[in-house]
């Protein structure tokens, strides 16, 4: 006669099983008081600027010098520029901007640095060295001055502004791949060695199945979390290239070229209005990204005690 378990012990049971390495992963993120804020505060600011332009009332208004620089009040809550738009408006509109050439450049150093990282730790020798020596190459190279170089390029070939923003993220991401193909190269050479590499040798795998299909998915939680960290210096990079006129230019919106607007003392004290709203979106949105990327390390690191 079979015996039924209690409920007591399916409980116990349940209790007894081990978790997933993603599923405790994500445990110690929500003990993370810091992170969480972090979320929250970025989730608040991506409805901010991809939902918030579809309420506001000012999204078609046309350019009013009449109108200009007038001081926040009832109408426009955060005033209006010296072409008369609504700031709080385009403040929102270059959230879209900024936050997108982020993105963007980060998943172009992901793929970049990701590819190249682990080819040079399952090839070695003469791949590895190459790459590395390219890796070095773009370390002793200042980023900023790198960057300022290849936006004068830029506005030397006089590219339109909608297609700049693409060479924009181009360029972020092509600058930001060193850093991860050096970590994703150390995970590979550790990975190469353990025991289910042994078995794909044995079974005859591909290269290539080897590498995308068991060597880069468990280097995963290094990717995220240099990956948020990326974001995050897109995000400054492409503001003060905007801000010195090289990057996403006018009419296009976008944080950086909108505190370059108020590029004079007059402007500077007498008008806050026009560069505290983006320099305040660009202060939260950068330390809530480092907020997350500081939890993702904690909690994917197994090595970590809470």
């Amino acid at each position: 006669m079979k015996t039924v378990p209690s409920t007591t012990q399916v409980s116990v049971n349940k209790r007894s099983r081990p978790s997933s390495p993603w599923r405790l992963a994500i445990r110690r993120l929500r003990k993370n008081r810091m992170a969480m804020i972090g979320l929250t505060v970025l989730a608040i600011m991506v409805l901010f600027c991809f939902i918030g332009p579809l309420f506001s009332a000012h999204l078609t208004e046309k350019v009013s010098v009449a109108n200009g620089n007038k001081a926040p009040n009832s109408t426009h809550w955060l005033g209006t520029d010296k072409l008369g738009r609504d700031v709080l408006t385009r403040t929102m509109l270059a959230g879209r901007i900024s936050l997108t050439v982020g993105i963007a450049a980060m998943v172009v150093s992901v793929l970049i640095g990701g590819l190249l990282g682990a080819i040079a730790g399952y090839y070695r020798g003469w791949a590895e060295s190459l790459i590395m020596r390219l890796a070095d190459i773009m370390y002793s190279i200042p980023s900023l001055p790198l960057l300022i170089l290849l936006g004068a390029v830029l506005s030397d070939l006089k590219i339109a502004p909608g297609a700049r923003i693409y060479y924009v993220m181009f360029i972020l991401g092509l600058i930001g791949w060193a850093t991860l193909s050096r970590l994703v190269r150390s995970q590979v050479l550790s990975l190469r060695e353990q025991e289910f590499m042994q078995a794909a040798e044995v079974l005859g795998l591909r290269d290539y199945r080897k590498i995308f299909r068991h060597l880069l998915p468990n280097t995963v939680p290094i990717i995220i979390v240099s990956a948020t960290l990326t974001v995050a210096s897109a995000i400054l990079a492409e503001s003060a290239l905007s801000w010195l006129g090289i990057g996403v230019i006018p009419p296009t919106p976008s944080w950086g070229n909108m505190i370059q607007a108020a590029n004079n003392l007059v402007d500077f004290q007498l008008r806050p209005w026009l560069w505290i709203p983006p320099g305040i979106s660009i202060f939260v949105t950068v330390i809530s990204i480092n907020l997350i990327g500081d939890g993702l390390r904690d909690a994917l690191d197994p090595k970590m005690k809470r």
